[in-house]
């Protein structure tokens, strides 16, 4: 084996081993848009068009990815969603 193939394994390693995890938002019958748009761009400082766009992909599919990250820096995000009433987990 050539030291270039051995060196292409060790880095297609690395990227599937580096997997980010993800805050999914979840619809519910209880919050408005508005509301969702907001705690979108304060929780996840998503732009006022990314936020709307999420808002309608979690009302007609039933939930969305709203931000991929590193655990450390999702965990605070989700809370934020979590404290404003909407349902997010990280996974």
């Amino acid at each position: 084996m050539s030291t270039q193939e051995k060196t292409l394994e060790e880095v297609l390693l690395d990227e599937a081993v580096k997997k980010e995890n993800e805050i999914v938002l979840y619809n519910d019958d209880v919050n408005t848009f508005d509301h969702v748009i907001d705690t979108l761009i304060y929780a996840c400082d998503h732009t006022p068009e990314q936020a709307e766009q999420c808002s309608i992909i979690v009302h007609y599919k039933g939930k969305c990815t709203v931000k991929t990250g590193a655990f450390n820096d999702l965990k605070p995000r989700c809370s934020m969603l979590l404290e404003a009433g909407l349902s997010a987990e990280i996974i």
